[in-house]
Parts: structure tokens; C-alpha cells; sequence
């Protein structure tokens, strides 16, 4: 069956190594050890060509800790001169001066770090290392000063909800941009701190309040792409367009350390397209039966969360890791906004 041609993907999402010095109860990679099977620098870069050729058009770079792996500097610097944009998403708890000196010479466009709590007691326990929190901040800092474009990412929890407050006006302090996600229950962090209908919902609502007061043209405040879907009182939150489902194999794909293609990298394995070590990434993404989770998306798919939905068609079951993590099953996102306006509506 002829098919259009696949959507250039945006942005990949790498994880260039699995390698990291902390041990974050979030994390949905359980990093900390190395793959055997990592990438070889002359594998990166061949993959930093063939990306760039594909159309994309920014390459985030995470882990584990991305400074761990020696060659970091060498991918970024290919990432740059394929004319992609360079994001960094770090813990902080490397040598800062050296690093953001290293980032400034070749022009990353974005450095982000995990800010986790508003103390070093909170961030530190959910980090898992004594004086990741004091890291942390230096390394925020030093970005700022560096004049690279900075924020920090919380991952919220049931453990660090309260805290928000804090934590925003240490963003504020700092003049960086700040990104709010909630956990989701892959890797080692646990259902019991996923966050409860509640808190999600409030967690929106303190994300508009906070954008309407404080976010401007040089401070971004944005909730991931994931966060929400279709209320009646709030706005997108993101920085994306409004939700019209999961971009997982859409706009965005994943790679991980060994070479495994994904439409997101949250996802299980199961979700593995194929491997670069085999097949090229652009034979991977314009594969007509590839990703067909989104890509050949059907009404009839949606789980008892959605299928009633007016929304249905278009929000297409909401955040596929989400709904597979917390159900079972995709396209059945149990954390919709629209969803729980409805029900207190019907409630009261």
C-alpha cells in the first residue's frame, strides 16, 4: 500500500550513554551503568550525518549524564556543524567551569539541568547523592553567566509537590527558564509517588498562574508536551501547538545508547523500531509500518478513559507512555484535564 512520505522528525531525543553518577528514584531509564553495546564515536557521528540528512532539526542529548561519556564533545560538535540545534540535559554533577566553557565555544543552543527540590534535603534524597542539590545550582549558574540559554527541569512528585514555590523562586532568582513534568511510573520510580489526580490537576493550574505572572519573552515556563489535554479553563501549557496526540514516532523520535530506534524514549522496549546497527535511521523512519501506534491510529483503539471522548479522534488517547505505564495499554491516558473537569462537573 502507497503511503505519504513520513514528517521529518523535529527532534531526537538521544540518550548517548546509560552511564551516571546518581541515582534518581524518577528515573525512568534506571541508569547507571554503562551498556555493554554502546555506540562507537564513528557511530555517533555517521548517525549525526544521517539525522541531519533525514531533516531533523534539533537533537537533544541526555542519559544517564551525557558528560560521563568521553566523546561528548565530539557528537556535539557534529550536531552543530550538520546545522542542527544542540540541547544538553545534564544532573549538574560534573565540573561545571570546564564544561560550560566546552558548551559555550561550540554554541549549544539550550542546557538544561534537573532541579528537583528547593533545598539540598529534598533534592538530594530524591537524587540519591549528598551535594547533587549544591551541583546542581553551581552548575545553573555558571550556565547563566556563561550567557547560554538555561533552565531547569522538575520531574514532580508526590515528594516534591510542596515545594514548588521554592523552587520557582529559585527560577525566578536565577533568570532561567523552567520546565515541569510529572513522574511516571517506568524504571525505578514507583506508582505510589506518581502524583494523585488532585496534584496533577492542581499542577496545572499552578503552571498557568505561575506563566500569567512571570514567564516573558526571554524566561520560558512550560509544562511538557504531555501535561493536560483539552481543558475548559486551561490553555496548552507547553511550548508546543495545542495536543493533538502523541507526536511519538510523529514528529519526535527516540535513540538510545546502543543504537535502538524508539518513537519516544520513555517507552518499553516494545516499542523498538529497529536499529541503526542494521538498518539506516531514515530506512527506520519512513518504514510505512513503523510507529504504527500513532501513525495508523484508530478511533476503535481508544481505552475506557477515552473511547466516550469528544476528543477522542484528535487527542488520540492522550501520552502513550503515560497511558501504558499507569493502564496497561495505550491510547487510554488515565491524566486528563478534560476528563476530570467532566466528572466534578457530573459530580456536583
Amino acid at each position: 500500500m502507497n503511503k505519504a512520505p513520513a514528517k521529518k522528525p523535529a527532534i531526537a531525543i538521544w540518550e548517548l550513554t546509560l552511564q551516571c553518577n546518581l541515582r534518581c528514584a524518577h528515573c525512568g531509564s534506571s541508569a547507571g551503568v554503562t551498556r555493554a553495546d554502546e555506540l562507537s564515536t564513528a557511530e555517533t557521528l555517521h548517525l549525526c550525518r544521517d539525522l541531519a540528512a533525514l531533516g531533523c532539526t534539533g537533537i537533544a542529548l541526555m542519559g544517564g549524564e551525557v558528560f560521563l561519556r568521553p566523546d561528548w564533545l565530539t557528537i556535539s560538535k557534529e550536531i552543530k556543524q550538520q546545522g542542527m540545534a544542540l540541547s544538553v540535559i545534564t544532573n549538574g554533577f560534573v565540573d561545571a567551569d570546564s564544561i560550560i566553557q566546552q558548551l559555550s565555544t561550540i554554541g549549544a543552543d539550550c542546557v538544561m539541568v534537573g532541579l528537583d527540590g528547593g533545598s539540598a534535603a529534598s533534592h538530594d534524597a530524591i537524587r540519591g547523592v549528598q551535594g547533587s542539590f549544591e551541583k546542581a545550582c553551581t552548575f545553573l549558574k555558571a550556565a547563566k553567566k556563561a550567557h547560554l540559554r538555561t533552565g531547569a527541569i522538575t520531574t514532580v512528585q508526590k515528594s516534591n509537590f510542596h515545594e514548588l514555590p521554592t523552587i520557582l523562586k529559585m527560577v525566578l532568582e536565577e533568570g532561567i527558564d523552567w520546565q515541569l513534568q510529572d513522574g511516571t511510573p517506568i524504571g525505578r520510580f514507583p506508582r505510589s509517588h506518581v502524583l494523585t489526580e488532585e496534584q496533577y490537576y492542581t499542577l496545572g493550574l499552578f503552571i498557568r498562574a505561575t506563566q500569567k505572572k512571570y514567564a516573558t519573552r526571554t524566561r520560558a515556563i512550560i509544562g511538557t508536551h504531555n501535561l493536560g489535554f483539552h481543558s475548559s479553563h486551561l490553555p496548552n501549557l507547553s511550548a508546543y501547538p495545542p495536543w493533538q496526540g502523541c507526536n511519538a514516532g510523529k514528529t519526535v523520535v527516540g535513540i538510545q545508547s546502543n543504537g535502538n530506534i524508539k518513537g519516544c524514549l520513555a517507552l518499553s522496549d516494545e516499542f523498538i523500531e529497529g536499529n541503526i546497527r542494521t538498518r539506516s535511521i531514515s530506512d527506520i523512519w519512513n518504514d510505512p509500518t513503523a510507529f504504527s501506534y500513532n501513525r495508523r491510529f484508530n478511533r476503535k483503539e481508544l481505552g475506557e478513559n477515552c473511547k466516550h471522548c469528544k476528543f477522542g479522534s484528535s487527542c488520540k488517547g492522550g501520552c502513550t507512555t503515560r497511558s501504558a505505564s499507569m493502564t496497561g495499554r495505550i491510547h487510554d491516558d488515565p491524566f486528563c484535564f478534560y476528563r476530570f473537569e467532566q466528572e466534578n462537573l457530573s459530580c456536583g
